[in-house]
């Protein structure tokens, strides 16, 4: 792989004896710029436990504080069947909560078994056809393990095993001055039984056990999103062309030949305006007004709102569906939760007094009353786009100033892109819920905060990169994960894991998981591997000062 490499200089000058002493690697006038990690617009300078959970100054500048504060409610709390306005949840879910799987507001942590009301386990399931990469089709693209009666889970989750292997590297786990360190990974398992109806479908093909495969993906931190929303197409374009002229490896799934192969766009709410894809580990999503945590607050909790007035089930279409209103113990029940007098109010649909059918119409409508008001969806999508990144921390410190050197030295910052500037961020929604950034409801305009021309400091390059892990993601190509604030996250979430599946402990595992023979980023690790432990101790300070 051929590897950009950033270096940075360092000056000398003499004391009073006229020795020569080391100059700060940074000025004065750098530390305070990269010390604004989110720039003047997206900066919080809490650095304590609820360091990720502040409001953007451009929150405050939009004039949107209430709406922030009111859209945190949505992030916060439990969502249940009937209770506004956390109606809605069901009929299949996979978690009851936001902040369930984003602990503290940061990322996911690593757990040993797959419970969704664990706090912290921000797991989401990967189950896909071995022979393809797809997602299986069966069940849902982040499938359920919980539901609401008179339904069933998807998957029963009392059946699903995560077990913790230890791994050895082609270096024994050592460094060459004899420093140790250790390396696990997940294997996760679900027996057909564990399916709802004892399918699991590829297209019409019905898979048998070995032929599907189960992985785990963790969320992702949720503080700066709105920034990196706020980084244009064009600069975006001509990152993935830079690396492509230095021969570094682009899926020509998303890139090729100094071109999009692949753009996000959205047809069904939107008008399919294309955008670049930026967001999750498989860039299957565009703009924030359109992904993560609008997405989520759908179909993680199947919480209906105007725009998606129907259910997130599976991706076969109505398996789910089917299943279920074939199943004597859900026609038994089902009256009971959608009584006759009620039911158009409840579903949507006309009764027919058919329980088969009037199952799965209520289940496959795409006319369900919405659940969340546009209101609070508008405030929680303000809170989404409003949370700030932390400061960075110590960065006159001379060990972080030389890891910091030392990170561009070796290639950490060729897909570790250090900063980016932002462009003019019209903050545009794939949905068309909002337009320009704006959406009139009740007389009152919401408007989402905006970060044009801001100097961000995410430490990441938006592309995706092969590290050849074992048992490694879906596809191989994971999107390079934003390294501002996760210092922070022992603080703040309650543990350092990092990677996608969380198999990295600390910094040091982190790295050393992106050491195989055919990772992208190989010469870099051999490259750390030969530093000093003091030196690599000050790589692993600069990671955590950021």
């Amino acid at each position: 792989m051929a590897v950009l490499t950033f270096v940075s200089i360092a000056l000398a000058s003499c004391d009073e004896t006229g020795n020569k002493i080391p100059e700060p690697l940074m000025t004065d006038d750098e530390i305070r710029v990269e010390t604004l990690a989110g720039g003047e617009l997206g900066t919080t300078f809490n650095v304590g436990a609820s360091a990720y959970q502040d409001l953007t100054p451009a929150v405050t500048k939009a004039g949107m504080e209430d709406e922030f504060m009111y859209g945190e409610y949505f992030f916060e709390r439990t969502y249940n069947r009937n209770t506004k306005p956390f109606n809605g949840l069901g009929p299949a879910y996979v978690r009851s909560s936001c902040i369930d799987c984003h602990p503290g507001y940061g990322y996911g942590k690593r757990t040993t078994s797959y419970k969704a009301n664990e706090y912290g386990n921000g797991y989401l399931l990967v189950v896909y056809n071995k022979a393809t990469d797809a997602y299986v089709s069966s069940v849902a693209g982040m499938p359920q393990t919980k539901a609401n009666g008179p339904f069933k889970a998807p998957i029963d989750e009392d059946q699903i095993t995560i077990n913790w292997l230890s791994y050895t590297d082609e270096w024994g786990n050592k460094f060459p001055d004899g420093e140790s360190y250790s390396l696990i990974y997940p294997d996760v398992n679900i027996p057909l039984s564990a399916f709802y109806g004892g399918k699991v479908l590829s297209g019409t093909q019905e898979l048998t056990e070995g032929e599907y495969g189960v992985l785990l993906e963790s969320t992702i931190g949720i503080y700066g999103t709105g920034l990196l929303d706020a980084i244009s197409d064009e600069d975006l374009k001509a990152q993935y062309a830079l690396e492509e002229k230095y021969g570094v490896n682009i899926n020509p799934a998303i890139f090729e030949n100094g071109e999009w192969t692949s753009m996000y766009s959205n047809s069904r709410q939107g008008d399919g305006t294309k955008v670049a894809k930026k967001f999750t580990y498989a860039l299957s999503r565009g703009k924030l007004q359109d992904g993560a945590g609008a997405n989520a607050i759908w179909n993680i909790t199947n919480v209906t709102r105007s725009d998606r007035p129907y259910h997130y089930l599976n991706l076969s279409g109505d398996y789910y569906a089917k299943t279920s209103s074939q199943d004597p113990e859900v026609q038994a029940e089902f009256y009971k939760y959608f009584p006759k007098e009620q039911f158009k109010e409840l579903t949507g649909v006309e009764y027919t007094g058919d329980v088969e059918k009037d199952i799965y119409n209520y289940l496959t409508s795409t006319n369900l009353p919405a659940e969340m008001t546009d209101n609070d969806y508008a405030d929680f999508m303000i809170w989404h786009r409003g949370l700030a990144v932390p400061a960075a921390r110590n960065l006159e410190d001379p060990t972080i100033q030389k890891g910091r050197k030392l990170f561009r030295e070796i290639g950490c910052a060729t897909c570790h892109r250090p900063s980016w500037k932002t462009g003019k961020d019209d903050a545009y929604d794939p949905n068309l819920f909002f337009v320009d950034g704006k959406r009139v409801l009740d007389g009152k305009t919401k408007v989402l905060p905006k970060y044009p021309d801001q100097t961000i400091w995410p430490y990441t390059d938006m592309i995706q990169h092969r590290l050849e892990m074992v048992n490694d993601i879906r596809t191989g190509w994971c999107r390079t994960t934003p390294l501002w604030g996760r210092g922070l996250s022992p603080l703040c979430a309650g543990h350092s894991d990092r990677m996608h599946d969380r198999r990295a402990r600390n910094v040091i595992e982190a790295i050393m998981w992106h050491g195989s023979k055919t990772s992208d980023a190989r010469e870099t690790v051999e490259s750390f591997r030969k530093l000093s432990k003091e030196d690599r101790d000050a790589v692993v300070a600069f990671i955590n000062a950021i």
